[in-house]
């Protein structure tokens, strides 16, 4: 106010009217400032709305993905728990088979660690059993014989028969070559041994008329596909006419082509047809398959005897294949 007493009215004017536009001019950029503020600060507020939304949004969606992984994680350990319960009991039921089958195995093997062809085990063939005791173990319909269950060996004689008295000795290069195949016991022809008996029995015994059907036959016997059954000779044909010439008939050999009466009947494998065969030509058969039953035996390690015994019962199950090869046959064996 000093300074403006000292000044001439005109410059006094002056200076209050600039100093007014100065204040109107402050006072407009401080609300322009205070308006920005106040949109800026609406923008923050939105954001901060927006940000506080995706937040709680976020929380929700992990408290669901939290509760959703308990719940599986606990699914999950329910049911590994209850798998793991049933291959338990699974486990122990198996275990409990095992036992049973076991036991089984360990009271076959006693049944037929002792039973060849020339001793068998009488519990195992019940068909050597007396005729009193046997009708107890007969069944309806014909009877089925694999080629390793072999054939009934023949009776023995009545008390008080003589006993022939058999010299033997041991031939040296065919023992040693049955020891050398008791080694690595096999069926095929690699060893010396059967290579032996393939070519001085087993094919001279099987070698009938019908050569093909010989061939086959030896096959089905080597490979335990071969069935022996008997047919009733007093009932109708069975096989029609065309076939009859191929397969043979009731009164004809389908191995050897002779006319001869055939009370059983064989099939190659689990298909195909069946043949009729003469008594002879059974007999044939069945001595070859008693002596690969024998060597079966041996070969899952079933007979316990020494060396020795093994090699004299397979001497004696070859002779039977000659004696069988030469026509020779029980009567039983018909």
């Amino acid at each position: 106010g000093r300074d403006h007493g000292d000044l001439s009215p005109l410059r006094r004017s002056s200076l209050e009217t600039r100093e007014k536009e100065i204040r109107e001019k402050g006072s407009e950029i401080l609300r322009e400032q205070l308006d920005a503020a106040k949109k800026e600060l609406k923008l923050k507020d939105k954001e901060c709305e927006r940000l506080s939304q995706v937040r709680n949004q976020l929380e929700q969606e992990l408290e669901e993905l939290t509760a959703s992984l308990f719940e599986e994680a606990h699914k999950m350990v329910r049911e590994a728990n209850v798998k793991r319960a049933a291959a338990e009991k699974q486990l122990k039921e198996a275990q409990g088979k095992i036992d049973v089958l076991q036991a089984e195995v360990t009271a076959l093997k006693t049944l037929v660690l002792t039973s060849t062809p020339s001793s068998p085990n009488r519990q195992l063939h019940p068909q050597l059993q007396p005729s009193t005791t046997r009708a107890t173990h007969k069944h309806h319909g014909h009877s089925r014989n694999k080629s390793l269950s072999g054939t009934r060996p023949p009776p023995p004689g009545p008390a008080g028969a003589p006993v022939s008295q058999e010299e033997r000795e041991l031939d040296s290069v065919l023992y040693a070559e049955f020891l050398l195949w008791k080694e690595k016991p096999s069926l095929d022809h690699s060893s010396a041994f059967l290579s032996r008996v393939y070519r001085e029995d087993v094919g001279p015994c099987l070698s009938f008329a019908r050569s093909e059907l010989s061939q086959r036959v030896q096959s089905a016997v080597v490979n335990n596909s071969l069935t022996i059954e008997p047919v009733a000779v007093s009932g109708g044909p069975l096989v029609k006419a065309s076939a009859a010439a191929a397969c043979g008939g009731p009164k004809k050999c389908a191995l050897s082509g002779m006319s001869r009466l055939c009370r059983h009947r064989i099939k190659l494998g689990d298909k195909g047809s069946y043949h009729f065969i003469s008594p002879s030509s059974r007999a044939r058969i069945a001595a070859v398959c008693n002596f690969f039953t024998y060597i079966r035996y041996i070969q899952q390690g079933l007979v316990r005897h020494d060396a020795e015994q093994m090699f004299w019962e397979v001497m004696r199950l070859r002779r039977e294949m000659t004696t069988a090869r030469l026509g020779f046959y029980t009567p039983d064996q018909a």
